[in-house]
C-alpha cells in the first residue's frame, strides 16, 4: 500500500537541461509512450497549419509564442530536467523541492505525480524537456486533452497508489483528467483550499491558493502524511484545516486561508 500526491505542472519552466532527450530518457510510465506520441504528432500537425489557431492552441502570444514554437521544434532533441526541477511556477516555488531534506526528497520522488497535457502523467523525477501545452487545450483530432488522458492515466495512478490514498491537489483544469471511478483499488482524497469573502461566503483561494498549495504539499512530504486525518492535522502557515469529510470512494479535507505573513 502506498500514497501518491497529485500536483499540477506549471506554465513557468526552467530552460535548457543536462539530461538526455525524452525519447531516450525513459521514465516511470512507459505504457503512456504511444499516447504521448499521438499528442505530440497531433500538436505538430496543428502548428503546421499556422495562423491565429497556433496562439490559441499554445495559449501564448508575442515572445512567449515564439519561445513555445521553438521548444516544439526542438522537443525530441532537447535536453531534459527532472520534472521537479523543470516546473518553476508558484506551487513548485513554494514546495521548493531542492531544499527538502533527504526523507522528504525520497517521498517526493516516490509519491508526487503530475498530470500533463503533453505527457499524460509524469513522476517527479521523470526527465522532461521545456514545452508548453495546457491540459485544457483542444487538439484535433484528439479533442480535449483532459478527456483524451482521462481513461488513460486513472488506472496508472491507481496502480502506483497500490491501495493507498491519492492526495489530490489539482486545480480544476487538471482535475478534469482524473476519473475517480478509475481508482478501483485506491481512495481519493480531495483537498480544497478556500477563503472567506467579505460577506462570509466561501470561495476558492485563487492565486494565493497556489502558494499555499505548495506549502501544504511540502508539509505532507516532510511529515510523511498518508491519511486524511494526518493531512488535516498538519500545521501550515496561512491555512486552517476544517476536518475530514468522508465521501463515497474517499474523503475531503477543506483548508481555509487565514491571514498571515507567509500568505502573499
Amino acid at each position: 500500500m502506498s500514497t501518491v500526491i497529485l500536483l499540477p505542472p506549471s506554465e513557468g519552466k526552467a530552460p535548457d537541461g543536462d539530461g538526455p532527450p525524452w525519447p531516450e530518457a525513459g521514465g516511470a510510465f512507459p505504457e503512456l509512450g504511444e499516447a504521448r506520441r499521438a499528442v505530440r504528432d497531433a500538436v505538430r500537425a496543428a502548428l503546421a497549419g499556422g495562423g491565429p489557431a497556433v496562439g490559441r492552441l499554445l495559449a501564448a502570444r508575442g515572445p512567449y509564442l515564439e519561445r513555445a514554437l521553438a521548444e516544439w521544434e526542438e522537443l525530441d532533441d532537447a535536453p531534459t530536467l527532472p520534472a521537479w526541477d523543470r516546473y518553476r511556477g508558484v506551487v513548485w516555488a513554494a514546495l521548493a523541492p531542492a531544499t527538502l531534506d533527504r526523507p522528504a526528497r525520497r517521498r517526493m520522488l516516490a509519491r508526487v505525480l503530475v498530470p500533463s497535457g503533453l505527457w499524460g502523467l509524469v513522476a517527479a523525477g521523470d526527465p522532461v524537456p521545456a514545452y508548453r501545452l495546457k491540459m485544457g487545450a483542444g487538439v484535433p483530432p484528439l479533442g480535449s486533452l483532459a478527456a483524451f488522458w482521462r481513461p488513460r492515466i486513472g488506472p496508472v495512478i491507481d496502480r502506483r497508489a497500490a491501495g493507498g490514498w491519492v492526495i489530490d491537489l489539482l486545480p480544476q483544469e487538471h482535475a478534469a483528467a482524473l476519473d475517480p471511478a478509475c481508482l478501483a483499488a485506491s481512495r481519493h482524497l480531495r483537498i480544497a483550499l478556500v477563503e472567506e469573502g467579505d460577506g462570509g461566503e466561501r470561495r476558492a483561494a485563487g492565486h494565493a491558493g497556489k502558494h499555499l498549495k505548495g506549502l501544504l504539499a511540502r508539509a505532507i512530504l516532510e511529515a510523511g502524511a498518508s491519511t486524511p486525518r494526518a493531512v488535516a492535522a498538519l500545521s501550515v502557515p496561512g491555512l486552517r484545516a476544517e476536518g475530514v469529510t468522508r465521501m463515497p470512494g474517499g474523503a475531503e479535507v477543506v483548508f481555509t486561508r487565514t491571514p498571515g505573513p507567509d500568505v502573499p
